[in-house]
């Protein structure tokens, strides 16, 4: 799954992606690498299924919508990074903390503005 998700984050720069395939792929990827997820992994056996099932399905369907061609560059180009252990993004974590913030922010400000 590691492989996958860095091919995935390889093909979306890719210009021959459609564009509803780099939408889903920034989901996946904000998902993958977020520290919070849909169902907290402290709920007993559910806590684990969404990244068991949800992660699993979400690349499952992102591969479908990129063309054959792209997804196998990106995965030998995956395997290369691997091999050279560079797979980190700070600006890719960066992204995520602060659509984190936003979200954060915007419940804080509803959450004033109704109580």
């Amino acid at each position: 799954m590691k492989k996958d998700i860095l091919a995935l984050t390889v093909a979306y720069k890719d210009p021959r992606v459609p564009w509803y395939a780099r939408v889903l792929i920034v989901g996946i990827l904000g998902y993958a690498f977020s520290p919070i997820d849909l169902i907290p992994d402290f709920i007993p056996v559910i806590g684990l299924l969404d990244d068991l099932i949800l992660l699993p399905l979400g690349i499952m369907l992102a591969i479908k919508l990129i063309p054959p061609i792209v997804m196998q560059e990106s995965r030998l180009q995956a395997e290369r990074m691997l091999e050279q252990r560079k797979p980190s993004s700070w600006r890719g974590a960066l992204v995520i903390i602060l659509i984190w913030l936003l979200c954060a922010s915007l419940v804080v400000l509803w959450f004033l503005r109704w109580h």
